[in-house]
């Protein structure tokens, strides 16, 4: 018997895109996927004595000392094979070394934590990582609608995370409907083209069944009640594509959208088609995309890191289905798996429901979750999925991604907007693939645990359609919090990052910090936002930097309401303290405004709680 297995995408269909060419200010991100050959090191002193420092043989004890420092820097190295070279005096008495030949940041770090350890007198090491213009904003066309990377409320918090990875060299499985030659695709699809799993020719629509290349031949339907009864008749989806951008689509090509892990690779694995797909196929699909063999189907050259299954439907996880997670999690796979839109627990949703897999359900752009999103103990995180009909209708925003005009056969590339836990889940699989481009030692057991550890707490309470409080995970996906948390040290939060002159596009603020800050021009403003924990007292401190200054501080929450103000005069510091008696997590934001006399210029803003 056929078990249906259901995309997951909600009832909110494709809105086509229509979109702004947007400008912004540059920033410098980090690119962790191509690593670096240096290391910066500073040591806490010279290592000599005052004496020493000021004796007629003052040069040759620097030499003897830097010979020695030099020493051990080598034998820090060598267990990689590697030496190192110094090439120069760094400010503040920083020493940059150069290594044989270009290593991956993970590799680097331990190299560094190496040279740290050997040695007390080091201050710090650390890679000194490759930098490169990377325009935010400018040529992604859509990139203002993804609320999905970058709103304050429910966004994954992209920006911060993409200076510390991008996914390069981890390879994502999208186990779904296969794929469309979409040219946002196009240059992070594994060569060869992934396979089709569908055994059965009428519901693959090609006439040999399993096959090389898993392009998507459509998943439309002619009549109603044609896949079972009360199912109406439909166009193709195309949802393996959609899903497939949301992971890797293309960044900075002039075109369309960013996918949130843009340096990854996407293996398609086709196992859904006319009115579904068989578990027999989708569970072979996911072994076979790990790396396991499936008889009669070639070996799979390019083992996956991270399946992500954005289907299922309704029932107890099957055997068949459990022995290929345990396989793909013995080969060092992370399974991310939507958790149903039938707005029920998922325990009753497989492959949801199967152990070993990061269930996920879909927030909503104000952070709720969806009306349509499944809930429960075996949710383990909530990441954007867009919103219901049954939402209100400020917060049915879907998520935008890659799509195809064609209505049956495919057609032209197109972007377009869809809903449910399959768009939640993807988000969670591209923050894995950063995460284990990081740090590729890590387990699929550590991944989980680092994604639901780092995870930001609930703006809104969970709740179900009926207004019933539910679990619904460990928290909203956060792709910064997890890469801090696989780093193992902060990220850099200590400096405000343009562009953030609106609500929309307000720093994140994640611990107690002072920022430095500067406001570049008379039409300037920054903003920051803070998740206040219930019962804490925000309190946010404003000193300019020059005397001739007059800057202003204002705190909001996140419907725009003023909640506080100070507005001081010329070099005095203002302070705005605001209370959260709510008893959940609430968002606050911190605006600095320049007073219209005032020059342009510095200055440090504290935030704690």
């Amino acid at each position: 018997m056929k078990k249906n297995k259901q995309r997951f995408v909600a009832l909110s269909k494709v809105t086509l895109a229509v979109g702004l060419a947007l400008s912004g200010a540059a920033v410098l991100a980090a690119d962790a996927g191509n690593g670096t050959d240096r290391i910066i090191l500073k040591y806490r002193d010279s290592g000599l004595a005052a004496p020493q420092l000021s004796g007629p043989s003052a040069a040759s004890a620097r030499a003897t000392v830097q010979a020695q420092r030099q020493s051990r820097v080598q034998r820090a190295v060598a267990g990689f094979g590697s030496s190192a070279t110094l090439l120069r005096e760094g400010s503040k008495g920083a020493q940059i070394y150069k290594l044989d030949r270009r290593y991956s940041l993970a590799e680097v770090e331990v190299m560094a934590a190496n040279i740290a350890k050997g040695d007390a007198g080091v201050e710090y090491a650390e890679p000194d990582r490759m930098k490169r213009h990377m325009d935010v904003l400018p040529n992604d066309q859509y990139w203002s609608q993804q609320w999905d990377l970058h709103n304050s409320v429910a966004g994954v918090n992209a920006l911060l995370a993409w200076g510390q990875s991008t996914g390069m060299g981890v390879t994502v499985a999208v186990v779904d409907t296969g794929y469309t030659r979409h040219a946002d695709l196009t240059r992070n699809l594994v060569s060869g083209g992934g396979y089709d799993m569908i055994s059965d020719p009428a519901v693959s629509r090609k006439p040999a069944g399993r096959s090389r290349d898993a392009i998507d031949a459509g998943d439309w339907t002619v009549v109603d009640n044609e896949c079972g009864q009360g199912e109406r008749a439909s166009g193709s989806s195309w949802h393996g594509t959609h899903v497939a951008g949301t992971v890797a689509a293309t960044a900075h090509n002039a075109m369309g959208i960013v996918g949130l892990a843009y340096d990854a690779r996407i293996l398609p694995v086709r196992v859904l088609g006319r009115c579904g797909g068989y578990t027999s196929d989708i569970a072979d699909g996911m072994a076979w995309a790990s790396g396991a063999s499936i008889p009669n189907v070639p070996q799979n050259t390019t083992p996956a890191r991270v399946i992500n299954l954005s289907l299922g439907g309704t029932g107890a996880c099957s055997q068949y289905e459990q022995d290929a997670i345990n396989t793909a999690r013995a080969n060092g796979a992370v399974v991310v798996v939507a958790a149903g839109n039938d707005g029920m627990d998922v325990s009753t949703a497989s492959p949801a429901n199967c152990q070993g897999v990061v269930a996920v359900a879909a927030l909503r752009v104000d952070g709720g979750l969806a009306s349509y999103s499944n809930y429960g103990n075996g949710v383990d995180i909530a990441a954007p999925g867009g919103g219901g009909r049954d939402d209100p209708s400020e917060y049915r925003a879907g998520i935008r991604s890659t799509l195809n005009t064609g209505t049956t056969v495919r057609g032209a590339d197109t972007y377009g907007d869809y809903s449910g836990t399959s768009m939640a889940s993807p988000h969670v699989a591209a923050v894995a693939a950063m995460m284990i481009a990081a740090k590729p030692s890590l387990t699929p057991d550590q991944v989980e645990s680092l994604l639901k550890s780092s995870a930001r707490a609930f703006v809104k309470p969970c709740l179900r359609l009926d207004g019933r409080s539910v679990s619904c995970g460990t928290g909203m996906l956060d792709a910064a919090a997890a890469m801090e948390a696989v780093l193992g040290r902060p990220l850099p939060s200590g400096v405000e990052r343009e562009p953030n002159n609106t609500l929309g596009t307000a720093n994140r603020v994640g611990a107690p910090v002072t920022f430095e800050g500067t406001i570049g021009s008379t039409s300037d403003q920054d903003w920051f936002v803070v998740d206040l924990p219930a019962g804490k007292t925000l309190a946010a401190t404003l000193v300019p930097a020059a005397s001739t200054a007059d800057f202003d501080l204002y705190v909001y929450n996140s419907s725009g309401t003023l909640l506080g103000k100070s507005e001081k005069g010329a070099g005095q510091s203002d302070l705005v303290s605001s209370s959260n008696s709510s008893g959940v997590t609430a968002a606050r934001y911190v605006k600095v405004l320049r007073y219209s006399s005032s020059p342009v210029g510095k200055y440090s803003l504290k935030l704690i709680w």
